[in-house]
């Protein structure tokens, strides 16, 4: 029994039972490269426990001190590569810092956006907090990708819990071995690019393997296919819709009709036909074209397999008066959402305005309407969403009508969102519509917002402010604290906190914001 034994049982037994060898210096030597030390204090003290304590300490250090290293010594780490961008300047990088502690943690994304546009980096002291919090928020991976240098990728290399930046971004870093042995999302990444470069190419690496891929892959692999999207693509996706993947069928459908002059769309516009006819009526003394609508009264196969289920989407869900959607009105929208938007300026021989104007009889036109809105939204036609938000027929659907100002040139988006907001003044509705449109808040719509506010915190008001309008405000605060232009601080500066504190917060972080860009500016 070795002396490390021997303290070992004693501590266990309890020294009233069993006396603490006496320790000396050729004690352990048995041990491989044990150091020798001085004795600990003599047995004659009487404190048995003390010394055993003190003697096991003397044993610790020399078993550690003594411990010969494994055959083979270490690689060394690899050196970190050199920039090729300059870090943020240091008032940027300072306030960086203070971002990652906690303040104003939410303008973190903004942060690292306008880093990376203006062609800066991450300082090397802030990238493990930085990867840290990339850990815990996906969301932020393809940013820190952006915006964390060649340091960054090296860093992570060095910690397996970071490894999710290796291929987290756009480009997956490698040649076509990525796409033998790389991880789904590396794969992804690259299967994007290629895409972007060479779709053909793409297609054929992904017909070579999918028969062997997991259906949770074949999906992810497939949604590439939005990038370079064309009639080649036509005989791989129809294909697809036969697959045991629900997720694989749902993309291949989806995909298809976003394809101008695709079977799938012939298929589809056919279908649409039978269920929209135009009709002739007469009232007041005036002959009129009407859209006479029967949704579908049955679901076949065929059905299924383009992509429209037994139940869609939207289902039995609510209508505005509390009337349920039914399944075949359901069934509706989801063919009209599949269906070429041409198929109607053909069929009425007018155009997406005037067809948008004509009567329907209730309740159906509500769900053409939606129908044609989620068409316009997939096939990305502005005409039609310029149609749809300037006829008024989609007020019950703050959605929707969110969804197709994002169709809209960009520069038309201010100032659509800024008159949808004014139109539903006061009304709950038009949060729903801000939370779809993405910032930055400029022009038109900027003004709209600060009209909002200041209507309902307006200082100087005789009664007080209520609850839903403090609600509304709190509310909107919320949303325009990292999408208004930070620009428009000094006009709300007259607001009254009192009445509306969320305005006092709102401040607070549009000029944040304003002194985080002026620090990234070049």
């Amino acid at each position: 029994m070795t002396a490390w034994d021997e303290h070992v049982t004693a501590a266990l037994l309890g020294t009233e039972r069993r006396v603490p060898p006496p320790l000396s210096l050729a004690a352990e030597r048995s041990t491989p490269g044990a150091a020798g030390g001085p004795p600990p204090q003599d047995a004659e003290d009487g404190d048995a426990a003390g010394r055993l304590l003190d003697q096991a300490a003397v044993l610790t250090v020399r078993r550690r001190a003594g411990r010969v290293p494994a055959a083979g010594a270490p690689e060394p780490v690899a050196l970190a590569p050199v920039e090729d961008a300059p870090a943020v300047p240091g008032p940027a990088a300072t306030r960086l810092r203070r971002i990652l502690v906690g303040e104003q943690i939410r303008v973190l994304p903004e942060w690292l956006d306008a880093a990376a546009r203006h062609g800066l980096r991450v300082p090397a002291q802030s990238l493990p907090d930085l990867l840290e919090r990339g850990r815990g928020d996906r969301s932020l991976r393809p940013l820190i990708v952006r915006a964390a240098g060649r340091r960054g990728v090296w860093l992570a290399l060095q910690n397996t819990d970071w490894a999710y930046l290796v291929g987290a971004g756009d480009d997956p870093g490698g040649g076509p071995e990525v796409w033998e042995t790389g991880t789904r999302n590396r794969r992804v990444a690259y299967l994007t690019r290629l895409r972007g470069t060479d779709p053909g190419r793409a297609r054929e690496l992904l017909r070579a393997t999918w028969a062997t891929e997991p259906a949770p892959d074949r999906a992810a692999f497939l949604a590439t296919f939005a990038h370079g999207l064309s009639l080649d693509d036509e005989e791989f996706l129809e294909s697809a819709l036969e697959d045991r993947g629900k997720d694989v069928r749902q993309h291949a459908s989806d995909l298809l009709a976003r394809l101008p002059g695709s079977a799938y769309g012939e298929r589809m516009a056919a279908r649409a036909r039978a269920c929209l006819t135009p009709e002739k009526r007469r009232t007041r003394g005036r002959t009129r074209t009407w859209i006479r609508v029967e949704p579908p009264r049955a679901h076949d196969e065929d059905l299924a397999r383009d992509g429209v289920p037994f139940h869609p989407s939207g289902s039995f869900a609510p209508r505005s008066g509390g009337e349920p959607v039914g399944t075949r009105a359901a069934w509706l929208r989801e063919i009209l959402a599949r269906t070429p938007l041409s198929t109607w300026t053909e069929l009425f021989a007018t155009t997406p305005t005037e067809i948008v104007c004509l009567p329907v009889p209730e309740p159906d036109g509500r769900d053409v309407h939606i129908g044609w809105a989620r068409a316009a939204l997939a096939q990305h036609d502005a005409g039609w969403a310029r149609a749809l938000l300037k006829g008024g027929v989609l007020a019950d659907e703050p959605e929707a009508l969110a969804d197709l100002v994002s169709v809209l040139p960009e520069a038309e988006r201010d100032t659509a969102a800024a008159d949808l907001l004014r139109w539903m003044k006061g009304r709950s509705d038009a949060l729903r519509v801000l939370e779809r449109v993405p910032g930055p808040w400029t022009g038109a719509l900027a003004s709209a917002v600060v009209a909002t506010l200041d209507a309902a915190a307006r200082p100087g008001l005789v009664k007080r402010i209520t609850t839903r309008e403090e609600h509304l405000v709190t509310q909107l605060c919320r949303l325009a604290d990292l999408r208004l232009d930070p620009a428009v601080a000094p006009r709300l500066d007259h607001m009254d906190p009192t009445a509306a504190p969320a305005v006092t917060e709102l401040i607070a972080t549009l000029r944040f914001r304003a002194e985080m860009l002026k620090e990234l500016a070049p």
